[in-house]
């Protein structure tokens, strides 16, 4: 995973990043392409970052010993309205997976200790997934890594600024949820 050091923090709004460099190459070889250097900059900024994040929780699931899907199911697990606990076929909506691939899954995980199917206690003909204290405790050492780099990066912008982008960025999702 890439890691931003503080000495590496930019100060200097002049210097030239990979979304400048790309915006320029277009802007030189795409002549007959109308496109706004400004939104060209800004995609190419927001593709970078969200590598980075992405980057970033592959590795922290793998520093811990987790595959990169198996972190992301037990991450998903744990942040539903009932923490640790979901049926198979609302997780595998929520992770956009096919039924068969969330028991593949589930099979894997339940092996490896990291939670469990039971019979549903509201109706036993139904399973439930639960997340056992092993995938809690594993999970939560890739959340603290996976925190850890995301501070990092952004520890480049000053509280202020982090709550300037944080609003203007739920101005965009927010065009989107209403899309």
């Amino acid at each position: 995973m890439s890691e931003l050091r503080p000495s590496e923090t930019l100060d200097d709004d002049h210097a030239e990043d990979g979304a400048d460099r790309h915006v320029a190459r277009w802007r030189d070889h795409w002549l007959d392409i109308d496109f706004d250097d400004e939104i060209e900059a800004i995609t190419v900024r927001i593709g970078t970052i969200s590598k980075f994040f992405n980057d970033a929780r592959a590795a922290a699931a793998s520093e811990v010993g987790l595959a990169d899907f198996e972190y992301i199911t037990l991450h998903m697990l744990m942040i539903r309205d009932t923490p640790g606990h979901a049926s198979p076929t609302a997780l595998a909506k929520d992770l956009d997976i096919s039924p068969a691939g969330m028991t593949g899954r589930l099979d894997s995980m339940e092996k490896a200790g990291w939670l469990r199917r039971t019979a549903s206690v509201e109706d036993r003909r139904k399973i439930s997934v639960e997340a056992t204290k092993a995938g809690i405790e594993i999970w939560r050492r890739a959340m603290d890594l996976r925190g850890e780099a995301e501070t990092t990066l952004l520890g480049a912008l000053s509280p202020g600024q982090r709550t300037e982008l944080a609003a203007l960025l739920k101005q965009v999702t927010m065009q989107i949820e209403t899309e």
